[in-house]
């Protein structure tokens, strides 16, 4: 076979381009999630988790706001996996992209609250390496969506950060520790999801752990180091970023700062 003529080369090119065509649409692939239907004003119903966190979510006046893990009764975890089943039969891709976006923070969030709240008590989310075998939490198939197996990690680095861009959605992930913001007492809707992300950040930066100055040493969470070519591309424009959120007088203090920005990350978990 004469692999120079013509007609096999443009054979070989189209046989090629089909399959990366194919992997571009795997459901491992950003590409396959991006798309949207904005025409579409249907909403998607999160009711019972909306439920369970005005229920269980407490604000302590410290740190990040707390969950009840161990008080989810089995009325409230069936609920809850009935939620779960629910968005797994839904398309996103179908939906508006505000919607979409509320979909997935609820998803991972429900995610995490279900696994959990099954194994409490566990003092960290670092804990289920062992009871996984060896697997970790973020990186183990939880749900289908699409017919495509999906972990925390997939919903939070190949869906929601590649295709937003935007560093507000850390504001409304649980990943559980102490160190991230806190669940928010409601869920997030197609409507809310943008002043609600806002509203997490501004509480995280003043109100919580996010930033914390004092005796002229600045500490941060760690998920603003953890991340931080989301937020940022330098410590500058990190303390700008800080600013943004915090309050008139600690942003004073915050864009007039001159020294090290101290990531610490604390994993013990962001429950009661």
């Amino acid at each position: 076979m004469n692999l120079k003529h013509p007609l096999i080369i443009a054979l070989m090119t189209g046989l090629l381009g089909a399959s990366s065509a194919v992997a571009a649409e795997s459901g491992q692939s950003p590409m396959f999630w991006a798309k949207s239907n904005e025409s579409n004003r249907d909403t998607v119903n999160h009711r019972q988790w909306n439920e369970l966190l005005s229920t269980h979510v407490v604000n302590t006046g410290q740190g990040v706001n707390r969950f009840r893990y161990g008080s989810v009764d089995k009325n409230e975890q069936k609920r809850l996996s009935d939620y779960i089943a629910y968005l797994a039969k839904i398309d996103p891709r179908d939906y508006s992209r505000d919607e979409q976006k509320a979909y997935w923070l609820n998803l991972y969030n429900a995610l995490t609250v279900k696994l959990i709240s099954e194994n409490y008590p566990i003092k960290s989310i670092r804990e289920f390496g062992k009871k996984m075998a060896g697997s970790s939490l973020l990186t183990k198939p939880l749900i289908k969506v699409a017919d495509n197996p999906l972990s925390l990690n997939d919903i939070e680095n190949r869906i929601l950060r590649p295709i937003w861009k935007d560093h507000t959605i850390h504001f409304g992930l649980n990943c559980a520790n102490m160190t991230c913001p806190g669940l928010l007492p409601k869920a997030f809707t197609g409507e809310n999801v943008t002043s609600l992300l806002k509203q997490s950040g501004r509480d995280f930066i003043n109100k919580q752990n996010g930033v914390t100055l004092k005796n002229g040493k600045l500490t941060a969470a760690g998920v603003f180091g953890q991340y931080r070519s989301d937020f940022a591309t330098d410590d500058k424009m990190m303390l700008k970023v800080f600013a943004h959120y915090a309050d008139d007088r600690l942003a004073l203090y915050l864009l007039g700062f001159q020294g090290e920005i101290n990531y610490v990350h604390d994993y013990s978990l962001n429950g009661l």
